[in-house]
């Protein structure tokens, strides 16, 4: 039985204009993280900000077209209210440290944090692309019993499900 009492309407009313707005990685170096976000997935960098009495960095990506001018207030608020981002968290030291291992990708015991995903219009394509800049895969897309999806890892090993809406319906159906 649940503690919450609010109808279906209160609850709509009440989250009215809530939206996923991140989802956080963390990285242990953002020259190669950035190249993939950008340059092989093709997002954009929306913000980056340093806290250096923190001694972090966070990078804001996604597919936003444009991006607003103005005041660096304005913009960051702009990038606060964008859906579905991924932010990418550097502590700073750790691309320097031999001694650091990397960070838990979810996917290694204990399992957690699982996969972000993309949708892309040709999964195939997608994929040809992605072999050319050598792209580890944990999936291609003929793989196992679900055809017409991938999974590639990002340089930090967090896995990634290159997808699309047409393929992914499919799935679904033939696996009912």
């Amino acid at each position: 039985m649940s503690n919450y009492n609010e109808s279906p309407e209160q609850i709509t009313n009440a989250t009215q204009g809530y939206v996923m707005q991140q989802t956080m990685l963390r990285i242990k170096d953002p020259k190669p993280s950035l190249d993939f976000y950008q340059n092989v997935l093709g997002m954009k960098l929306l913000g980056k900000y340093d806290f250096p009495k923190m001694e972090f960095t966070l990078y804001f990506l996604g597919y936003e077209q444009d991006m607003p001018t103005g005041s660096d207030k304005e913009k960051a608020q702009w990038v606060f209210r964008r859906p579905a981002l991924i932010e990418l968290t550097h502590n700073w030291g750790t691309e320097n440290d031999d001694s650091f291992a990397g960070y838990h990708s979810g996917n290694d015991e204990p399992k957690g944090f699982g996969h972000i995903g993309i949708s892309v219009p040709n999964v195939y394509a997608a994929c040809e692309r992605f072999a050319k800049y050598d792209v580890e895969f944990v999936k291609k897309p003929d793989d196992g019993s679900m055809k017409g999806l991938a999974f590639i890892k990002d340089p930090d090993g967090y896995w990634i499900e290159i997808l699309s809406a047409e393929g992914i319906t499919e799935i679904i159906e033939e696996h009912k």
